[in-house]
């Protein structure tokens, strides 16, 4: 039985804990706010409540396998999973409106041909095919094993793209996000809703592999689920379970450097210079410069240690608070697209505002997210550009964005302004104090393609005995990709270098 400590108490890091101390190690957790849970926070005020991180859970079979793994009460007994359905709704520039099912590939199909016509359900299908040749061929190497040293077979796009013939050029197959839509989707609208998957996500469609098709294959495949009291009660269930298992927790406790002792890492030094030995280290959050002093975690032979889109994006949220019940037919979640998503990339990955962003309005139908039947809690969220890029301390801005996204959800609820009770606005700069993310930047999931420079750094460090989990470490940002970079940092820890991903 070895001491372990873990650094940060998000997603990834807790679900390291939980199963290192199911295997019989001593784990400790220093966490440098006063809670945990990283990015899955909550904020409420009056009677409201709202998620300040990811709202919605998909691929819930990584959290079913830790609870499963840890203890005798299943997932489902510790919290209270729905699917959405439907899954979400488009408003598209030109007024047109379709509702995507929850996990049914026909159902989406069919209403995409009612909606958009001209075979356009037939197109998205045979494009979901195709991503899911991607996701077959990726899968294993890409989330469910740590990443290889031979990493660079994963730089090859899978994404069986197909052969365009331009006029008076050789054929070519797209190579991003943004080529896909144009050649294959046909209809600007497919390809606006191709783009909202991968901004959804932080990624640039002009820079983005064909790979991260993936992406609206999962959500369609597996399905989108809403936690009851919302995402923070699937961080508490986590907690909890880490608790019944032993596991210890020091709040306010922020970490300045790893110890190092004979070559490998032999624990943490807090900031007021209380010092933790311990057998290995996981690192649960994005490590600063100086954690390891006199050491380079990973070099570029490793792995592209930098996301290959240069600018990794944050979220700007309102968290309204609205006089008048939420009505039967609401929609859990719309998106609404603006007419020029050119102009919104350039803004996000170029360090500006946009004018007419991609706004998501999530709409719960959950009685705890507010003071009774007669009022609502709505969220509205768009991908911005991080703070620093950005001043997002600057109130003007803010309040210029604020606008903007209440704007575009008018589209989706008419007299949105008329019924506001509340605004409460968060940005990266609140994202960056609370979590520590530089920036406020919010990762996305790894990527196959581009050469390697979707992927992140792998789970070993160059420290023995130094581990890392959570969305900045392989296999990525995600609520479910962070789920398995604990299952992977715990595997290796437990099984040592032989460990090969789950089976």
């Amino acid at each position: 039985m070895a001491r372990i400590a873990v650094i940060g108490a998000g997603m990834g890091a807790m679900a390291a804990a939980a199963r290192l101390a199911v295997a019989g190690h001593r784990v400790t957790v220093y966490e440098r706010s006063e809670t945990f849970g990283g990015s899955v926070g909550r904020y409420a005020h009056e009677g409201f409540a709202f998620d300040t991180g990811p709202t919605l859970l998909h691929l819930p079979a990584v959290y079913r396998d830790l609870f499963v793994k840890t203890g005798k009460e299943p997932l489902e007994r510790c919290v209270t999973m729905t699917q959405v359905d439907p899954a979400s709704r488009h408003i598209f520039a030109d007024g047109t409106t379709v509702s995507l099912p929850n996990a049914s590939r026909a159902g989406v199909v069919a209403a995409l041909d009612a909606a958009l016509g001209g075979g356009a359900g037939a197109v998205w299908g045979e494009f979901l095919d195709r991503a899911r040749d991607a996701w077959d061929r990726s899968r294993r190497p890409l989330l469910e094993e740590p990443l290889r040293s031979d990493w660079q077979v994963l730089g090859r796009d899978p994404y069986p793209a197909l052969r365009q013939r331009r006029l008076l050029r050789s054929a070519r197959q797209a190579g991003t996000v943004a080529e896909v839509g144009a050649w294959e989707l046909s209809d600007p609208r497919l390809a606006a809703l191709f783009d909202g998957y991968a901004l959804s996500y932080g990624l640039d469609p002009l820079r983005a592999p064909a790979a991260a098709a993936l992406l609206p294959y999962m959500e369609e495949t597996f399905g989108s689920w809403y936690v009851s009291g919302g995402i923070r009660a699937l961080a508490q269930a986590v907690y909890e379970r880490c608790l019944a298992r032993k596991v210890e927790f020091v709040f306010g406790g922020e970490v300045a450097r790893v110890v190092e002792k004979d070559g490998r890492a032999a624990g943490v030094e807090l900031l007021d210079g209380t010092v933790a030995e311990a057998g290995h280290v996981v690192l649960g959050a994005r490590p600063n410069p100086g954690l390891v002093p006199g050491q380079e975690l990973w070099r570029d032979g490793d792995v592209a240690v930098q996301p290959g889109q240069g600018v990794v994006p944050g979220r700007f949220l309102v968290l309204l608070s609205l006089r008048g019940a939420r009505p039967a037919d609401a929609v859990h979640r719309t998106l609404v697209h603006p007419a020029d998503g050119a102009s919104e990339r350039e803004a996000v990955f170029g360090g500006r505002l946009a004018d007419r962003p991609t706004v998501t309005v999530l709409r719960p139908d959950d009685p705890s997210t507010r003071p009774d039947d007669a009022h609502e809690a709505v969220t509205l969220m768009a991908t911005v550009a991080p703070h620093g890029a950005v001043d997002w301390t600057d109130a003007a801005l803010r309040e210029r964005c604020t606008d903007a996204l209440i704007e575009a959800a008018s589209a989706a609820m008419p007299g949105i302004r008329e019924r506001l009770l509340h605004a409460e606005v968060r940005t990266p700069a609140e994202t960056a104090a609370d979590t520590g993310a530089e920036g406020g930047s919010v990762p996305a999931p790894a990527l196959a393609g581009a050469r390697g420079a979707y992927l992140h750094p792998g789970n070993r460090t160059r420290l023995p005995g130094l581990y890392a989990a959570g969305g900045w470490s392989h296999p990525g940002g995600g609520l479910a990709h962070a789920g398995m970079s604990g299952a992977l940092v715990a595997g290796l820890i437990v099984e040592g270098d032989g460990f090969r991903g789950s089976q």
